[in-house]
């Protein structure tokens, strides 16, 4: 809003050009998620605990530590990071970008689905929630309507088509088997998020790590110079999807004041599901979705952690884990919670690391 409200009468008023620069508008966009959170973070606390009473439900055959250190500590936390988020894109962002639009829809309409979880598990006292058949469905159409209007404001050939990174010159058109690919990333992405969001702090430091990978690549594909040094595909518009990624870097490290251990608030199906849809439609619409499951890795490999327990227990009885996903095994062999959660943090930074090298290897 502010792009399109200052940025033209920089003319008459030269300092009002810093608008212009995305740069200045994505530090912006982050620092206004930032304050959002710190002014309204306590507030919303409050709030939910006056409401949950006995916050969110505890699984009984999770860790045995949870029942004691995690009772009575109120969910739906993402309802912040929505906020957050949504105010400093609408205020940085350029109105006019369809991107930023698209992915705010993916945003807020899985935030909505996760919302409705953390209702029902919170009203009826049990950990059950949404059942899973709905959240997909749901979330299938969200994905559905979001890749539809990406494609239609990409330029051809690569609307539909899938670039795989370290290759300048691997770019693969799949018609409209695109739409089930773009769907499938933006929902597993989703859920991958959601699964990895178990211990205080384990999931948020990631997806701000995530978001600020993809706020570069952003910036970078979105620009024709850079693309073409890089040697990357150039996707005019995707710029302000820098913004956006900022602004969710500014809410997690506010929401994470509130969640560092002890947590004060957990996220929340509202959190997880909404943060791991916008990384997804992200990057999609830049066309980086191979990259996603490198700089995502921690939570592909949470996700295969669950897959490899059920397949295994459905197949021979025996699980291969402790307990599922991931870091429960770790606490089931004695870990403390601050240990896993750090260097699960310090996994998440190498990978990020290896996913914005392919920017370099071409």
């Amino acid at each position: 809003m502010l792009f399109n409200l200052l940025a033209p009468l920089s003319d008459q008023f030269g300092p009002l050009n810093l608008f212009r620069y995305l740069t200045f508008r994505s530090g912006g966009a982050t620092l206004t998620a930032l304050v959002i959170c710190f002014v309204f973070g306590q507030p919303i606390i409050d709030w939910l605990r006056r409401k949950q009473r006995e916050g969110q439900p505890i699984r009984l055959d999770g860790p045995e530590s949870h029942l004691l250190t995690k009772k009575g500590t109120p969910t739906m936390g993402g309802v912040m990071i929505l906020l957050a988020v949504t105010i400093s894109t609408l205020l940085w962002a350029d109105l006019r970008n369809g991107y930023v639009w698209s992915v705010l829809m993916v945003t807020l309409g899985f935030g909505l689905v996760g919302w409705v979880d953390d209702f029902l598990k919170v009203t009826k006292r049990n950990t059950k929630g949404l059942p899973g058949k709905n959240k997909l469905i749901v979330q299938a159409a969200f994905s559905f309507a979001a890749t539809l209007w990406i494609t239609s404001i990409t330029r051809d050939p690569i609307a539909t088509a899938v670039v795989m990174p370290m290759f300048k010159s691997a770019v693969f058109n799949i018609g409209w088997f695109f739409f089930p690919f773009a769907m499938f990333v933006m929902i597993g992405a989703s859920n991958a998020v959601n699964l990895t969001d178990g211990l205080d702090g384990l999931a948020i430091v990631p997806v701000m790590i995530a978001a600020a990978s993809f706020a570069v690549f952003s910036y970078f594909v979105g620009n024709a110079i850079f693309s073409n040094y890089l040697l990357i595909n150039h996707v005019p518009g995707t710029g302000e999807l820098a913004v956006l990624c900022s602004a969710l870097v500014g809410a997690a490290l506010g929401f994470l004041w509130f969640n560092a251990p002890p947590a004060s608030i957990f996220m929340g199906d509202t959190g997880s599901l909404s943060m791991g849809g916008a990384l997804g439609a992200v990057s999609v619409a830049i066309k980086q979705e191979i990259v996603l499951a490198i700089i995502g890795g921690l939570f592909v490999l949470e996700t295969v952690s669950v897959i490899v327990q059920v397949a295994s227990f459905k197949l021979t009885g025996k699980r291969v884990f402790m307990m599922a996903p991931l870091h429960h095994h770790f606490e089931k062999k004695g870990w403390k919670e601050p240990t896993i959660v750090i260097r699960f943090w310090i996994i998440a930074l190498i990978l990020a690391m290896a996913g914005l090298s392919t920017l370099k290897l071409r």
